[in-house]
């Protein structure tokens, strides 16, 4: 177990190099703590800071912010029975388009908080040769601010998504090949609810499905599923004034008609199959590829991880699912390892996109490219890189991300009906010691935003960070660090780049 609590006093400037030539300067005080445990039974890793910003003028009123991320499990009953959970809090700067960039670099302005939490539980037993699994797990997501995003003239109002709910529960009963019939043989189902505030979305989605695995070399195997599924989307309509316009509240989103009927934006009911291979030619290596139809269409999803050696890791992921932004959040939570040291931007203290860690994937940009709050479906890849060179970190992240959004008729969302987002980002860092008394960090990502959506536009948000420290006496060190960023928008004003620096002292204890 490790625990690293500190405080952290600094002095920042940021200046705007375009496209005017604003210049401000404010106090930055933070406290925060880095942790870890690894053992048998129980795994996690936290870092959480709360800062607090003075500004000397109108130009930066003070602030808090509280950013983190955490990860952990905990046997209960080792071997049988675990309880996991997962959170996230960072900043990110919302466009007119509806797209997120991560950390919002020093500029305050279009500035959003992101809440993200998930636990639940796991069972693992087993019958005679066949094997029970059983999970249940409940997450909230959040997004505060701002308070009303601008668009283009005429264009429609950007609702941004609240807050919501998702649930998701699952049980399968399997054999192995081998354990006893030469092929291994399941069954289960699973149950997917997510309840968004916006307009009351909900998703929900039930299927039950058998399966079987052939082996067909020590290594390979094919596996193939059939079932059945039934998966709704529906919302109620917004409050219209006399006019029948949608009321929109002092948040600047759509107020819900309670009122209202639920409407159906989607009714998926039906067979769904899929076929596939799993490889696991050692225990650095696997991947699986699958192919088949769902949501009354295609979907092709997969996973691919290698560990050349104990100090890099190779992971790819292939998605493929229907849910809201909260869901989708809380998902690549529950994908992130649970041994890791989370990257933060260092001047702002935001977490960064990703986390330094050699265990599974370990980014979440392209799941914050978009805070719109329809529903959607989700298609993407994400791949990592990490590697451990000596005393230093090193890793790169890349990705892509489509949502086809999906809305009600005759509610104010149906325009979104059909439309699609996309983005591609990458993101990388470089950490170390350059000796006994002295450490860098280097972090820099790119996200380009294609929006469908009428008046939208596109975005390009690209920035770097580099940060150097120096240990004065025991616990004590000096901070120094400078940083870019820039959005680059086809909508006019939201062309913006900035530069900051920054000078303090840290204390850790």
């Amino acid at each position: 177990m490790s625990v690293a609590p500190y405080i952290e006093a600094n002095q920042v400037l940021t200046s705007e190099l375009s496209p005017g030539s604003d210049t401000v300067t404010y106090t930055q005080v933070a406290v925060g703590v880095d942790a870890g445990v690894q053992g048998r039974n129980n795994g996690g890793s936290a870092s959480i800071r709360y800062e607090r910003t003075f500004g000397y003028d109108s130009s930066v009123s003070d602030s808090s912010t509280l950013s983190g991320v955490a990860r952990g499990y905990a046997s209960v009953v080792p071997r049988a029975v675990t309880v996991e959970g997962g959170a996230l809090a960072t900043r990110t700067r919302i466009n007119a388009n509806g797209g997120a960039t991560v950390g919002a670099g020093s500029r305050r302005d279009g500035a959003s908080q992101v809440y993200s939490a998930y636990a639940g539980p796991s069972v693992h037993t087993s019958a005679g040769d066949a094997e029970i699994n059983a999970n249940y797990r409940i997450g909230y997501t959040r997004v505060d601010g701002p308070d009303v995003a601008a668009t283009a003239p005429g264009a429609p109002v950007l609702d941004v998504f609240d807050e919501s709910v998702a649930q998701r529960a699952g049980v399968h009963v399997g054999t192995r090949p081998g354990a006893p019939l030469p092929v291994g043989l399941g069954i289960g189902g699973g149950a997917y609810q997510e309840d968004v505030s916006n307009l009351d979305q909900r998703v929900r989605d039930l299927h039950v499905r058998a399966d079987v695995s052939v082996p067909l070399t020590p290594s390979l195997a094919a596996v193939g599923g059939v079932g059945y599924e039934d998966v709704e989307v529906s919302s109620r309509d917004a409050l219209r004034d006399a006019g029948g316009n949608p009321v929109v509240g002092a948040d600047g989103r759509f107020v819900t008609d309670d009122n209202a009927p639920r409407k159906l934006a989607y009714d998926v009911v039906g067979i769904i199959w899929d076929v596939g291979v799993m490889w696991r030619p050692s225990s650095r290596t696997s991947a699986e590829a699958h192919i088949g139809r769902r949501y009354d269409s295609l979907t092709y999803y997969g996973s691919f991880a290698w560990a050349p050696d104990t100090r890099s890791s190779v992971n790819l992921a292939v998605y493929d699912g229907l849910s809201g932004f909260g869901g989708q959040l809380n998902n690549a939570l529950v994908a992130l390892p649970t041994d890791f040291a989370a990257n933060r931007n260092p001047i702002t203290g935001e977490v960064t996109g990703c986390v330094a860690s050699l265990q599974g994937s370990n980014c979440l940009t392209g799941v914050l490219g978009s805070v719109r709050s329809a529903v959607f479906r989700g298609r993407g890849m994400a791949a990592s890189y990490s590697r451990q060179l000596g005393r230093m970190s090193a890793g790169v992240g890349l990705g892509y991300d489509r949502r086809k959004f999906i809305a009600a008729p005759g509610t104010v969302l149906a325009i979104a009906n059909g439309v699609i987002d996309e983005s591609v980002w990458a993101a990388a860092y470089l950490s170390g010691q350059i000796d006994a008394r002295s450490a860098f960090n280097v972090n820099a990502y790119a996200n380009w935003i294609t929006s469908g959506f009428a008046g939208a536009g596109d975005a390009t948000a690209i920035g770097a960070s580099a940060a150097y420290r120096r240990y004065l006496l025991y616990g004590l060190s000096a901070n120094a660090a400078v940083g870019v960023d820039s959005l680059d928008s086809s909508l006019a004003g939201e062309d913006l780049t900035t530069a900051s620096a920054l000078l303090g002292l840290r204390y850790d204890f």
